[in-house]
């Protein structure tokens, strides 16, 4: 019974909230072209769906010929949203972010992952991506390549070696989970990496739940896993305060020390609950996107014998090295083609099909009037398939990315302007270590030729994607 209430009161809320703000946008008559669909729900199962079938741009598309616009209304996740696509969409965005518009997260997402007391979710997030731009610069990870190339090597001969056949998605996951345990707080202990590895699983899922906070459903068993995951990194940021008062850990070992031991501009020093909450989100934003990636260079380098082959020959790399010699900061930079093949990857699959903005005040784009409050969401595909910037756009040619590459704001893999991910360099260093290490090792073909990538809506896989190893001792 209880359970039955709850819903119904949900339901009414939001009928509430969506004849409050079908009434607000019927006041406005210069809104883009487009529906919002059925109450509350919106045009969301319309726009979920095609991910699910594999087609996550088929949505976008369709409403930009069925508009005749590159920017259209429709009502996702239970809020009026404009869609914004294109060069020029684009550049509107990431040129007026903090000004006419802020990043935004469904409320859902707040609950599991931003649960600070002390400011906003928007703040928050923002404070995280400073804390990563800070410590996550080229010069700061160019000392930890070694690390991770030994990382790798360890990681491959564990759980790649001397089988035949591996399913890649769940492996991939478990290596992007232990490089960021490893190189944020230098946990390494097998034990200590299940214990915040498994409900880590549980907390991602409950992100594409229905977000009805009861007791057992997966929204309710995610929430649970957020909070039982930063208590953990709580008790590790006190264990190594005291470790560096004690002189038993070093200032510069990883991330988590370099947080420790820097001050503010006012002299002191970060939190340990606030440190806590950046590392967490340092977690969830180093694991799915590159787990996606690096599974995709696997998907590719599988259907095109060519691309594998061009990535096999930088092996040269790997025969200029001694013995237990680890890869440098040097050999990273000569991966220049194996870094085009990644970021190909991205343009034709990229990790998120897009992100959503909300707007600070009333403004004009286009000649079209978004009014203060409404959601914003860009789209990657409408412009990473779009021929107008990518000629053959479905087909994968390495040299997009040649010389001075795509035209700016065409290839967004990680946004732009402001809110450019800023972990992209610490993701290019990941991708690029787990790609030599693979190709160094083997050969493989996928054992479902025609598995479909799904957007649920992070881009998975459909069936985790299992290959058949070839070992090139073979």
């Amino acid at each position: 019974m209880e359970i039955l209430y709850a819903s119904f009161l949900c339901f009414f809320l939001l009928l509430v909230i969506y004849l409050f703000q079908n009434h607000k946008s019927r006041g406005n008559t210069n809104l883009p072209p487009g529906k919002t669909g059925f109450p509350v729900v919106g045009e969301t199962l319309e726009f979920l769906s095609t991910g699910w079938k594999g087609h996550p741009e088929k949505f976008i598309f369709d409403c930009i010929a069925k508009y005749s616009s590159y920017i259209f209304k429709t009502s996702l996740v239970g809020s009026p949203v404009v869609v914004f696509c294109g060069l020029n969409g684009h550049r509107f965005l990431f040129s007026n972010e903090n000004k006419l518009v802020q990043v935004w997260f469904p409320r859902s997402v707040e609950k599991i992952f931003l649960q600070s007391t002390r400011i906003s979710p928007m703040e928050e997030s923002l404070e995280t991506a400073n804390v990563v731009r800070k410590f996550f610069q080229p010069v700061v990870m160019q000392g930890h390549i070694g690390l991770m190339d030994s990382i790798a090597h360890n990681y491959f001969v564990t759980y790649w070696e001397k089988k035949d056949t591996v399913v890649v998605l769940p492996l991939t996951k478990h290596y992007t989970f232990l490089l960021a345990c490893r190189l944020l707080m230098s946990v390494e202990d097998p034990n200590l990496v299940a214990l915040l590895k498994n409900p880590f699983g549980l907390m991602l899922k409950g992100i594409v739940s229905v977000p009805i906070d009861l007791p057992g459903t997966p929204f309710n068993r995610a929430i649970k896993a957020s909070t039982f995951i930063k208590k953990e990194l709580l008790v590790i940021v006190k264990q190594r305060k005291i470790d560096l008062a004690e002189g038993r850990a070093s200032p510069n070992q990883d991330i988590l020390s370099r947080i420790l031991s820097t001050r503010d501009n006012n002299g002191n020093f970060m939190p340990e609950a606030d440190i806590a909450n950046k590392i967490f989100g340092m977690l969830v934003g180093s694991h799915d996107n590159i787990t996606f990636v690096c599974t995709s260079i696997v998907k590719y380098l599988a259907e095109l014998p060519e691309i594998y082959q061009g990535v096999y020959q930088q092996l040269e790399i790997a025969k200029s090295k001694a013995p237990g010699e680890l890869l440098s900061w040097g050999d990273i930079q000569k991966m220049k083609y194996s870094w085009n093949v990644a970021c190909e990857v991205m343009r034709l699959a990229p990790p998120s099909h897009g992100f959503f903005r909300e707007a600070l005040t009333d403004f004009t784009y286009n000649g079209f009037s978004i009014p203060k409050g409404w959601k914003i969401f860009w789209n990657t595909f409408s412009t990473h398939t779009n021929p107008e910037f990518f000629p053959e756009p479905q087909k994968f040619d390495t040299s997009r990315f040649e010389g001075s590459g795509p035209t700016p704001y065409t290839y967004v893999p990680f946004g732009g302007g402001p809110r450019m991910c800023p972990g992209k360099d610490f993701a290019r260093l990941e991708v690029l270590v787990f790609m030599h290490h693979l190709v160094k090792r083997f050969r493989w073909e996928k054992l479902i030729p025609d598995e479909k990538i799904v957007y649920v809506p992070v881009a998975n896989p459909e069936n985790g994607l299992p290959i058949r190893l070839f070992s090139h001792e073979a």
